[in-house]
């Protein structure tokens, strides 16, 4: 496995777990207002009750965002290689690798960083497009890019 497809699948791992970890939540707080018994003081039993569908909804809604990433991020081509920086790319930088895709959290594979970002940030703005030994400059930073995968 090259180092680019051991990057794609821990970030498909990361998504996956992070999907897991969102149903073990919405299972929890189901199970929570399911048990939930009405009290002699109903006012607390509904307050309860109203604050544990509110945390429903807000993991379901994060649910949903997590499914979407999936799919868009599994929707990427990781193998196509023109030369230059794309969705798909894998960019070293003097930094530290960049893997335009989704935004997603930070990564160490094989002892090194690794960061998802998406082609619509300000730094994949910047590098969208350019070839290995160009230069792009945000936030007073160089990204100096010395290979693209």
């Amino acid at each position: 496995m090259t180092f680019k497809q051991k990057i794609v699948a821990r970030y498909q791992e990361v998504i996956d777990n992070k999907i897991a970890s969102l149903e073990s939540t919405l299972h929890d707080l189901f199970e929570s207002s399911k048990n939930e018994t009405k009290s002699s003081a109903g006012d607390k039993f509904e307050t309860t009750r109203a604050m544990l569908q509110i945390e429903q909804d807000n993991v379901r809604k994060q649910l949903k965002d997590a499914q979407e990433q999936k799919v868009v991020f599994k929707q990427i081509n990781y193998n196509l290689y023109i030369g230059k920086v794309m969705k798909g790319s894998l960019v070293k930088t003097n930094k530290d690798y960049l893997l335009v895709s989704i935004a997603l959290s930070k990564i160490v594979v094989d002892e090194l960083v690794v960061i998802a970002l998406s082609p619509q940030s300000p730094l994949g703005i910047k590098i969208m497009g350019l070839k290995a030994s160009d230069k792009a400059f945000i936030n007073n930073q160089e990204f100096a890019i010395e290979s693209i995968e």
